[in-house]
């Protein structure tokens, strides 16, 4: 009886809690994707093992994701020649959404897209604008719901840190 008790909890809190062990959590591995670029190549995260990869989950109807990519811009401009990177993951549905973001605010980090939510959901994204910091070592280390101005401040301090790692 304790058995089937025991396994009943267990399915259970795999139901209620489906987010344990997966990519979103502090120093577990980042899962791997591949997803098609702006550039029209497919970007594959694993070939950046080595770089610190800061991944943004954005969308075009997303007001603070657009106040936030000038700020990303800047850390790109400022840190990719140690080992940074970023791939901004658009969401939308439609891409012409994006592209239309893209031509009012051109960015020359990698543009990856997720139509079909795979990657998103592998990351559990639950908020607008996510952004994931990757060590060169592949693991997550820190995660940001959401996106005030500021909030770059903190990716500097944990970029830093990384890189120097």
């Amino acid at each position: 009886m304790n058995k089937i008790f025991t396994l009943s909890l267990l399915l259970c809190s795999q139901l209620i809690f489906p987010t344990l062990g997966f990519a979103t959590e502090i120093n577990s591995e980042a899962a791997n994707f591949t997803l098609k670029s702006n550039s029209g190549k497919n970007l594959r995260l694993s070939e950046h093992r080595g770089d610190v990869v800061l991944i943004n989950f954005w969308a075009s109807w997303c007001g603070p994701c657009r106040a936030e990519m000038p700020e990303l811009e800047a850390l790109y401009q400022k840190y990719q020649k140690l080992g940074f990177t970023i791939f901004g993951i658009n969401i939308d549905k439609d891409r012409a959404m994006a592209d239309k973001v893209l031509a009012s605010t051109p960015l020359s980090f990698p543009i990856l897209f997720d139509s079909s939510s795979s990657v998103s959901e592998l990351y559990q994204i639950d908020a607008m604008p996510t952004t994931v910091i990757v060590d060169r070592d592949g693991k997550v280390r820190f995660i940001h719901r959401g996106y005030k101005p500021g909030y770059e401040d903190e990716y500097v301090k944990q970029i830093k840190l990384l890189i120097r790692e």
